[in-house]
């Protein structure tokens, strides 16, 4: 009899989780297979955390997470009340699929994106439709039309790492003015445009943020949703119906010095880019074809050797990128885009592969 094989097993939730990039335990190896920001916070997030009063730590923490709210409104231009603050942008989104998609009807997502959506969806019984990319996995905003329970859609989208703009925003908003709209923007400060200041004028819509990428803060688990007032009281209605304390007094005081710190993002954020776009071309020399990025990882296809192949062989060489065994995407791998170092080490991993 196996550990499910019991009277009660049927009472047990079943459900296929998220599967997330390997982990290696060696600190040998190269890890770039999971969107890591490959500098450190700014300092200003060690000092902080050094000042902290660590005598007071046995209290909980700030359930309204005032201060660093406080410093995200006066960032992103708009009220504290337009502010929610979760435990990572998985959280919040999580919450937000509680707090948002409650209808009969499906909610709308791309067929090539987050995977972590379709897992939401069976773990909260939530109808969902996949809309077709197009054959360059562009995502086409008329093609989200008509009675639907909610849409989501990255921006830019992973892992295709293709960005839009403005105008494909607002159509998809006016095209879905009877249904919520959350942009996932985890990558938007690697180069591309954030939808917050429609919130003024769309009241429906919610852009969600998170720490862990262009602000090196995985560990920290800190992310966020702006939107709408009336939208954060449901947000947080939903939170504190679940876990009132779910940001420690750590993570908010190492969120809050890091959003001070303009400078270093930009500086951070600027040396990613001009890895990425550098590394782009590099690979094109050895026979890739890449999609055009506005993120901290590169999705490409070798011309000759395929995906799963070049993902095993970098892997004996100490090497991870990501390989998603999926229909349309299951020829290439997703890079992501490390320090100027770690790409020469890639790509003479991908020469040593390639007989260059």
């Amino acid at each position: 009899m196996n550990k499910l094989d019991q009277p009660w097993s049927d009472k047990l939730r079943k459900i296929d989780p998220y599967v997330a990039g390997e982990q290696p335990e060696n600190d040998n190896i190269l890890k770039l297979n999971a969107n890591e920001n490959p500098y450190p916070p700014s300092p200003k997030v060690e000092a902080a955390i050094r000042s902290l009063d660590f005598a007071k730590l046995n209290l909980y923490p700030d359930a309204g997470v005032s201060g660093l709210r406080s410093s995200l409104a006066a960032y992103y231009n708009v009220s504290k009340d337009e502010i929610f603050v979760g435990n990572g942008s998985d959280d919040v989104i999580a919450l937000s699929f509680m707090a948002f998609f409650n209808s009969d009807k499906p909610i709308l997502f791309p067929d090539v994106t987050y995977s972590f959506y379709k897992v939401w969806c069976s773990l909260f019984s939530t109808p969902y439709k996949t809309i077709p990319v197009n054959n360059i996995f562009r995502i086409n905003p008329d093609e989200y039309k008509g009675p639907n329970g909610g849409v989501i859609i990255p921006n830019p989208n992973a892992p295709t790492s293709i960005g839009e703009g403005r105008d494909f925003i607002v159509k998809l908003l006016e095209n879905n003015r009877d249904s919520i709209v959350i942009i996932d923007e985890a990558y938007v400060d690697f180069g591309d445009y954030s939808a917050v200041e429609l919130i003024k004028e769309y009241k429906n819509l919610v852009i969600i943020h998170t720490f862990s990428k262009s602000r090196s803060m995985a560990s920290f688990r800190i992310g966020i949703a702006i939107a709408d007032k009336e939208l954060i009281g449901v947000l947080e209605a939903v939170k504190n119906s679940y876990n009132s304390y779910a940001v420690s007094t750590i993570s908010m005081t190492a969120a809050k010095a890091s959003v001070e710190d303009e400078a270093y993002l930009k500086e951070a954020t600027a040396k990613v880019i001009a890895t990425r776009d550098k590394t782009i071309k590099r690979l094109e020399a050895l026979g890739f074809k890449s999609l055009p990025s506005s993120t901290n990882f590169i999705l490409t296809a070798h011309d000759r050797l395929a995906a799963k192949v070049i993902f095993e062989e970098l892997k004996k060489l100490g090497i991870y990128v990501r390989y998603f065994n999926l229909p349309r995407v299951d020829n290439y791998l997703r890079i992501t885009v490390g320090t100027d170092k770690d790409m020469d080490r890639l790509l003479e991993g991908l020469k040593k592969i390639l007989g260059k």
